[in-house]
Protein backbone atom coordinates (compact mmCIF):
# COMPACT_ATOMS: atom_id res chain seq x y z
CA UNK A 1 0.00 0.00 0.00
CA UNK A 2 1.06 3.15 -1.11
CA UNK A 3 1.40 6.63 1.55
CA UNK A 4 0.44 8.47 -1.26
CA UNK A 5 3.53 11.01 -0.19
CA UNK A 6 5.95 11.30 -3.21
CA UNK A 7 8.88 10.96 -1.13
CA UNK A 8 8.08 7.85 0.59
CA UNK A 9 6.99 5.90 -2.56
CA UNK A 10 7.89 2.37 -2.85
CA UNK A 11 10.77 2.37 -5.46
CA UNK A 12 11.92 5.89 -3.24
CA UNK A 13 13.74 3.77 -0.62
CA UNK A 14 16.09 1.80 -3.32
CA UNK A 15 17.16 4.33 -4.64
CA UNK A 16 18.30 5.90 -1.28
CA UNK A 17 19.78 2.91 -0.35
CA UNK A 18 21.88 2.98 -3.69
CA UNK A 19 22.73 6.49 -3.40
CA UNK A 20 24.00 6.24 0.34
CA UNK A 21 25.91 3.56 -1.11
CA UNK A 22 27.10 5.08 -4.20
CA UNK A 23 28.25 8.27 -2.35
CA UNK A 24 30.48 6.38 0.40
CA UNK A 25 31.89 4.33 -2.30
CA UNK A 26 32.69 8.00 -3.99
CA UNK A 27 33.93 9.03 -1.16
CA UNK A 28 36.16 6.24 -0.29
CA UNK A 29 37.43 6.31 -3.99
CA UNK A 30 38.55 10.10 -3.67
CA UNK A 31 40.20 8.90 -0.35
CA UNK A 32 42.19 6.46 -1.79
CA UNK A 33 43.39 8.10 -4.77
CA UNK A 34 44.03 11.11 -2.51
CA UNK A 35 46.48 8.37 -0.16
CA UNK A 36 47.96 6.96 -3.08
CA UNK A 37 45.71 4.29 -4.85
CA UNK A 38 43.99 6.22 -8.07
CA UNK A 39 43.85 3.72 -10.16
CA UNK A 40 41.28 1.41 -7.85
CA UNK A 41 37.73 1.84 -8.76
CA UNK A 42 34.47 0.16 -7.16
CA UNK A 43 34.73 -3.58 -8.65
CA UNK A 44 38.12 -3.76 -8.25
CA UNK A 45 37.15 -4.01 -4.17
CA UNK A 46 34.79 -6.93 -5.14
CA UNK A 47 37.45 -8.70 -6.38
CA UNK A 48 40.65 -8.05 -4.26
CA UNK A 49 37.45 -9.38 -1.08
CA UNK A 50 36.90 -11.99 -3.83
CA UNK A 51 40.36 -13.16 -3.41
CA UNK A 52 41.08 -12.66 0.55
CA UNK A 53 44.28 -13.08 2.26
CA UNK A 54 44.66 -16.77 1.07
CA UNK A 55 44.50 -16.39 -2.80
CA UNK A 56 42.02 -18.26 -5.24
CA UNK A 57 41.43 -19.58 -8.84
CA UNK A 58 40.36 -18.07 -11.69
CA UNK A 59 37.06 -20.12 -12.00
CA UNK A 60 36.36 -20.14 -8.27
CA UNK A 61 36.95 -16.33 -8.63
CA UNK A 62 34.48 -15.87 -11.41
CA UNK A 63 31.50 -18.25 -8.95
CA UNK A 64 32.45 -15.65 -6.02
CA UNK A 65 31.56 -12.47 -7.97
CA UNK A 66 28.70 -14.15 -10.33
CA UNK A 67 30.78 -13.68 -13.75
CA UNK A 68 32.59 -15.56 -15.81
CA UNK A 69 36.20 -17.50 -15.89
CA UNK A 70 36.57 -15.03 -18.37
CA UNK A 71 35.28 -11.52 -17.35
CA UNK A 72 36.99 -12.16 -14.07
CA UNK A 73 40.12 -13.19 -15.82
CA UNK A 74 40.21 -10.17 -17.90
CA UNK A 75 39.26 -7.99 -14.02
CA UNK A 76 42.96 -9.93 -12.80
CA UNK A 77 44.91 -8.94 -15.63
CA UNK A 78 44.07 -5.21 -15.19
CA UNK A 79 45.02 -5.48 -11.01
CA UNK A 80 47.86 -7.28 -12.08
CA UNK A 81 48.92 -4.84 -14.80
CA UNK A 82 48.59 -1.80 -11.60
CA UNK A 83 49.87 -4.07 -9.07
CA UNK A 84 46.97 -5.30 -7.20
CA UNK A 85 47.38 -8.69 -7.70
CA UNK A 86 49.52 -11.39 -8.68
CA UNK A 87 49.59 -15.14 -10.48
CA UNK A 88 51.63 -17.51 -8.82
CA UNK A 89 52.17 -21.85 -8.75
CA UNK A 90 49.29 -23.42 -6.99
CA UNK A 91 51.40 -25.68 -4.59
CA UNK A 92 48.74 -28.06 -4.23
CA UNK A 93 48.10 -28.59 -7.92
CA UNK A 94 51.42 -27.51 -10.34
CA UNK A 95 48.42 -27.50 -13.47
CA UNK A 96 46.96 -24.76 -11.69
CA UNK A 97 47.53 -21.27 -10.90
CA UNK A 98 46.87 -18.78 -8.11
CA UNK A 99 45.64 -15.32 -8.13
CA UNK A 100 46.75 -13.90 -4.77
CA UNK A 101 47.38 -10.26 -3.63
CA UNK A 102 50.25 -7.96 -3.27
CA UNK A 103 51.64 -6.03 -0.47
CA UNK A 104 49.63 -2.89 -3.00
CA UNK A 105 46.44 -5.15 -2.91
CA UNK A 106 46.61 -5.72 1.28
CA UNK A 107 47.49 -1.67 1.49
CA UNK A 108 44.40 -0.66 -1.01
CA UNK A 109 42.14 -3.00 1.37
CA UNK A 110 43.54 -1.97 4.62
CA UNK A 111 43.24 1.81 3.56
CA UNK A 112 39.96 0.97 2.66
CA UNK A 113 38.41 -0.48 6.04
CA UNK A 114 39.98 2.88 7.69
CA UNK A 115 38.08 5.33 5.25
CA UNK A 116 34.62 3.24 5.63
CA UNK A 117 35.46 3.80 9.31
CA UNK A 118 35.85 7.56 8.95
CA UNK A 119 33.22 7.68 6.70
CA UNK A 120 30.95 6.01 8.88
CA UNK A 121 31.92 8.61 11.56
CA UNK A 122 31.16 11.70 9.22
CA UNK A 123 27.50 10.07 9.13
CA UNK A 124 27.36 10.45 13.00
CA UNK A 125 28.74 13.64 13.13
CA UNK A 126 25.67 14.46 11.03
CA UNK A 127 23.03 12.04 11.89
CA UNK A 128 24.39 11.34 15.49
CA UNK A 129 25.50 7.41 16.87
CA UNK A 130 21.96 6.56 17.80
CA UNK A 131 20.69 7.22 14.63
CA UNK A 132 23.45 5.54 12.31
CA UNK A 133 23.41 2.57 15.15
CA UNK A 134 19.43 1.82 14.06
CA UNK A 135 19.93 2.86 10.46
CA UNK A 136 22.45 -0.13 10.53
CA UNK A 137 20.14 -2.37 13.19
CA UNK A 138 16.70 -1.62 10.83
CA UNK A 139 18.68 -2.67 7.90
CA UNK A 140 20.19 -6.07 9.34
CA UNK A 141 16.67 -6.55 10.34
CA UNK A 142 15.18 -6.39 6.97
CA UNK A 143 18.25 -8.62 5.53
CA UNK A 144 19.24 -11.98 5.11
CA UNK A 145 22.32 -12.85 7.66
CA UNK A 146 24.57 -13.64 4.97
CA UNK A 147 23.53 -10.52 2.83
CA UNK A 148 26.83 -9.91 1.97
CA UNK A 149 27.63 -11.11 -0.96
CA UNK A 150 30.69 -10.70 -3.63
CA UNK A 151 28.64 -11.23 -6.64
CA UNK A 152 26.90 -8.00 -7.18
CA UNK A 153 29.13 -7.27 -10.04
CA UNK A 154 27.42 -10.55 -11.59
CA UNK A 155 24.21 -9.25 -10.28
CA UNK A 156 24.39 -6.00 -11.69
CA UNK A 157 25.45 -7.08 -15.05
CA UNK A 158 23.04 -9.74 -15.17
Amino acid sequence: MSTGDPERRGFVLPLLLLAGFRSLVDDLHAELARQGHPELRPAHGFVLQAVGVTGTTASDLGHRLGVSKQAAGKTVDRLVTLGYLERADDPADARRKLIRMTEKGVDGLRRSATIFDALRERWVGRLGAERVAALEDDLRAVTPPDSFRLDVPGWFGS
